[in-house]
């Protein structure tokens, strides 16, 4: 129920700033357009054409926000929160559109010179509008750290970089003004190359999340500090998160326990560790897998130790774990885990277990190996 409230605030958050941001946008994009026109200034009907496309993409934040806050249905039973990506790919695209034709046009007064005639009019309407993108993106990204949403802070950023470039409309009307000399042109190039910067910066940013990237230290830590705040488990490892939507995770991992738990026990224990971590985190943990500790033979025990000093001397061994030796059958497991440095992980592996064979002939070896998938 407390997810459901937080999900609802969230929708209703990033709507409502969406809305903020169209107002303020329609309102300068139509001031400096009119008054751009009417002094025949290049920069000034580009920044226009850019607060435009801020307002097209704060319709598509609303709109993606609320095709992503759809409930879970038949045909998409982790619900629909990834839309939000894609919303981010669209507003990527309008401003890249909006980047290439300033761009061409920019290009066109420096080959056919417009003379731009400044007023203090014009000057005053530049100057307001610095000041209402810098309220309106500290606000927007404000509202977006608040709720988590990469749209928000997308947008926001994005109307931060145009109080700069509006900056620099301003100070090209000065020194038309004072020195008579026009770098409007020039001015309105580089805005245009900002704009495109920013939509591939975007495009970028969306893509890496439906590509699926290493995740943030902090969710990872926050479900192993739940994990371990149990006195049963010992350990817990191999955590893997997939991402469904901004602040949207399911997940599975490892915890480390006695070898003389019982089925019962490790039931009851698995629920209450799937309830604390869901209640402290939000994350729904979908699988907890099984390593056995060796936990009656102090022999036994002190040879993980040994063991885990020789396999931690190999050059990109992150960690040891899933350690257990089966004495009946003279048979040693355990992972490795191995960082993306590593060439030939597979070769790295058949050297650790070839040294650990000659360090403990009597014993078989098989040693896994684990990929550097997120903080241990």
């Amino acid at each position: 129920m407390a997810e459901q409230t937080k999900t609802i605030n969230r929708e209703k958050t990033i709507v409502r700033t969406g809305i903020i941001g169209i107002i303020a946008n329609i309102f300068l994009a139509s001031f400096k357009a009119l008054i751009g026109v009417a002094v025949h200034s290049t920069a000034m009907v580009l920044d226009a054409v850019n607060n435009f496309s801020d307002v097209l993409s704060s319709v598509v934040a609303i709109i993606g926000t609320k095709i992503a806050s759809k409930k879970p249905d038949y045909k998409h039973p982790l619900g629909h929160g990834r839309v939000e990506y894609l919303a981010q790919m669209i507003i990527a695209a309008l401003i890249l559109y909006a980047g290439i034709t300033a761009l061409w046009e920019s290009v066109q007064k420096i080959i056919h010179p417009v003379e731009a005639d400044h007023s203090a009019l014009s000057l005053t309407v530049i100057s307001v509008a610095i000041a209402v993108k810098i309220v309106l993106g500290l606000f927007v990204k404000g509202q977006g750290k608040k709720v988590k949403s990469d749209l928000l802070i997308s947008s926001g950023t994005d109307a931060l970089f145009d109080a700069i470039l509006s900056t620099a409309v301003l100070i090209s009307a000065v020194i038309l003004l004072i020195f008579k000399f026009n770098i409007e042109a020039y001015v309105s190039v580089i805005i245009s190359l900002f704009i495109l910067k920013a939509g591939f910066e975007i495009i970028k940013e969306a893509v890496d999340d439906m590509v699926g990237h290493r995740v943030e230290a902090e969710y990872t830590k926050k479900v192993k500090d739940s994990v371990l705040s149990f006195d049963e488990v010992y350990g817990a490892y191999d955590l893997v998160l997939h991402n469904y939507g901004p602040d949207k995770y399911l997940g599975s991992l490892h915890i480390e326990v006695d070898d003389t738990m019982t089925a019962d026990k490790v039931d009851a224990l698995t629920r209450r560790i799937t309830a604390k971590v869901y209640q402290d985190t939000g994350i729904f943990i979908t699988a907890i897998g099984l390593y056995s500790r060796n936990s009656s033979d102090e022999k036994l025990m002190r040879m993980r130790d040994e063991i885990e000093k020789l396999v931690v001397d190999h050059k990109h061994i992150k960690q040891i774990h899933g350690f257990y030796v089966d004495e009946e059958n003279k048979r040693i497991t355990f992972d490795v885990v191995v960082d993306f440095d590593e060439k030939d992980r597979a070769g790295l592996v058949a050297h650790i277990t070839d040294d650990v064979k000659k360090a403990l002939p009597e014993y078989e070896v098989a040693v896994a190996l684990d990929s550097d998938i997120s903080d241990q």
